[in-house]
Formats: structure tokens, sequence, C-alpha cells
């Protein structure tokens, strides 16, 4: 099924309109479970649900004019940028409905506990993140995929074809790297 799917996004990168429709039904059922996760860490409240974090993952999916992701891993990075970026979007407008009003932290990932993921710093993570996958991309990739996808350590490994041990070094690496920009500690 994973050689389809890349296959399929090959297709797509070439311009064959039809294959979103073959990759759609075969990763559909990860991704709403990515969704979910993600949104198991919004606020509580939140009015999203993950199908309809999916299906705006999809319209950003379809409007991609040039689409090319080098295999399932980056594509899955992609879905994971573009869904993180739909929540931060949505924040940010129930941001500014709700200007001085009470609200709960949100921890990320209970390893990241000390980010406030429903917080106005969601911007700032997404900003440090781009910096960071300048600086090492696969770090900042591993990252993603371990606290955004919500995937475990071995299924990242996985992923990334390298080892448990590797995953854990460099998501700890980026993990701070991240808390001493967000919290401008040096």
């Amino acid at each position: 099924m994973d050689t389809d799917i890349t296959v399929a996004l090959t297709e797509w990168a070439a311009g064959d309109k039809t294959a979103l429709d073959r990759i759609a039904p075969a990763v559909y059922p990860l991704l709403r479970d990515l969704a979910a996760g993600m949104l198991s860490r919004e606020r509580a409240g939140h009015t999203w649900q993950a199908t309809a974090l999916v299906n705006e993952l999809f319209l950003k999916l379809i409007a991609q004019r040039e689409p090319h992701f080098e295999n399932r891993r980056h594509f899955y990075n992609v879905c994971a940028k573009l869904m993180r970026l739909a929540l931060i979007d949505h924040a940010r407008e129930s941001h500014r409905e709700k200007r001085g009003g009470a609200r709960t932290p949100v921890p990320l990932h209970e390893d990241v506990a000390w980010f406030d993921a429903a917080g106005p710093e969601a911007v700032d993570l997404d900003r440090l993140l781009t910096e960071l996958a300048r600086l090492d991309p696969e770090q900042e990739a591993m990252f993603e995929t371990r606290y955004l996808l919500g995937c475990s350590v071995e299924e990242t490994a996985e992923l990334f074809q390298t080892s448990k041990s590797a995953v854990d070094r460099k998501t700890r690496i980026a993990r701070g790297w991240l808390y001493r920009r967000l919290t401008k500690r040096s």
C-alpha cells in the first residue's frame, strides 16, 4: 500500500489530477487519526472536529499548483504542516474574537508540556520550525512527526529509516532549541 501511495504521489506531481483521488482513500484514516491527535491537544471546547481538519487539509492539498513529495514521509510531514497552519489560523481567528478572554493552556505533547499549543506562541512555533528546517531539515521533520503528527518514537524511526535512539537524540535537541527560543533563554 505504501508503494501505491508513493507511485500516486509521483503521478500527482507529474500532473495527473486523478492521482489525489487514489491517494485520499488510502491516507484518509491515518490523517483523520493524526487530526484527532492534534485536536486532542487543543483547548477544551475547540470548535473543529478531526473530519473538518482533514477536509481543510484536502482543500489545501487540492490548491497546490505544483505538488511535489519525495516519499510518503515527506507527504505526511507536509500534511502535518498544513494541518498545523490551519489550526494556527483558527487559533488566530478565535483569539481575535475573544481578546482578553480567559483560556486554559493546552500542552502540545507531554514531552513539550512547557508549550501552550492554544496560545499565541503557536505562531512563534511555526516561525521557529521554519527556521529549524533551514538549520537541520531532518531534525525539524522528526520533531513535527513526533510531536505534531503524534507518532511514537518507533513509528518515527520507521518513517525516517533510522534508530529509536537517533529519533530521541534529534527530537531532544530540537525541543531544547525550541524551548530556549520560545522562552527567550540562552
